[in-house]
């Protein structure tokens, strides 16, 4: 997988992931991102935003877990090594 390129999250796993960490912050988890006071203040100190900054930077330290049609789990990342997998061997 290309740097460039960035996995792709339906809205309703995004929403959860923003929803999950934003709870995290507000609970007083420590940033993940060097936020400084401005970028801080431009947030007014909102969870929400500060959780979508951290999604923007594709830093969350958040799993979703896909289920499939026959009752196993993959994660995105194993998705992504299947995908790599294919792309090498062609």
């Amino acid at each position: 997988m290309s740097e460039t390129e960035k996995i792709k999250y339906t809205k309703y796993e995004k929403a959860r992931m923003i929803g999950a960490r934003a709870l995290q912050l507000s609970m007083g988890a420590p940033f993940i991102l060097k936020i400084g006071e401005k970028e801080l203040k431009e947030a007014k100190y909102n969870p929400i935003k500060l959780a979508t900054m951290e999604y923007d930077k594709d830093v969350l330290p958040i799993t979703i877990h896909r289920p499939l049609p026959d009752t196993r789990k993959k994660t995105k990342r194993e998705e992504e090594e299947e995908k790599e997998e294919k792309e090498s061997k062609e």
